[in-house]
């Protein structure tokens, strides 16, 4: 598991430049792997899980697949969010226009669902707590917009130029032994946070709990 800081993709883009990949031969000297158990958008910062040996990868792999795997993210939105917690059901569909391609609620898309809480406010901003139960392109990113609160610094889907103020939080795989990791906002993202009442002090509560 490692903390990936947003911008770095995880794969080599068409146009090059550094990638987590890059940085696989530190991880282990092996003839095969290290491995990718799944993928973060490259702006978004956080947990990883990262697979150095087959049978580890395979075993991630199915617990992704089977929705086993519990993550937690954070983000901090544009606008006060209406409500303390609900659930966004909105299917997703891939576009592809001149501009290139993007995700949008589509019925014809694949069934996605985000379940959200309000963790702070402040300064015309919303900090979120959100829980995929499906793990579609770009579903936090969407399903936030949907709520009429963009994430902050997604010039994609309305929420301003960058940073982008994701964080891929926490994650839990059910393994034996279980894999489970919490990862703090950084630097960039880490001002907003706080106007929201996040503390610097690492929490302890409620918020670590990844069932």
């Amino acid at each position: 598991m490692i903390d990936k800081p947003a911008g770095l993709p995880v794969h080599p883009g068409p146009a090059g430049g550094p990638s987590v990949e890059d940085w696989f031969p530190l991880l282990s000297k092996r003839r095969d792997g290290p491995w990718l158990a799944h993928r973060l958008d490259a702006d978004t910062a956080g947990c990883l899980v990262i697979a150095l040996r087959k049978a580890a990868l395979l075993e991630a792999q199915a617990a992704f697949a089977a929705g086993e795997a519990r993550k937690v993210y954070w983000a901090v939105v544009r606008g006060d969010v209406t409500g303390t917690e609900g659930t966004i059901d909105r299917p997703l569909l891939r576009r592809t226009g001149p501009e290139g391609w993007r995700i949008v609620v589509d019925p014809r898309g694949q069934a996605a669902i985000t379940d959200w809480r309000v963790m702070g406010r402040g300064q015309g901003l919303t900090w979120l707590e959100l829980r995929p139960r499906t793990g579609r392109t770009h579903q936090i990113r969407v399903h936030c917009a949907e709520l009429g609160c963009p994430i902050l610094g997604d010039a994609r889907y309305g929420g301003g130029d960058g940073p982008m103020h994701l964080l891929a939080r926490a994650i839990r795989l059910a393994l034996d032994p279980p894999v489970e990791a919490v990862a703090e906002p950084p630097d960039a993202q880490r001002r907003a946070f706080a106007a929201c009442g996040w503390s610097i002090v690492p929490a302890t509560g409620n918020d670590r709990k990844i069932s």
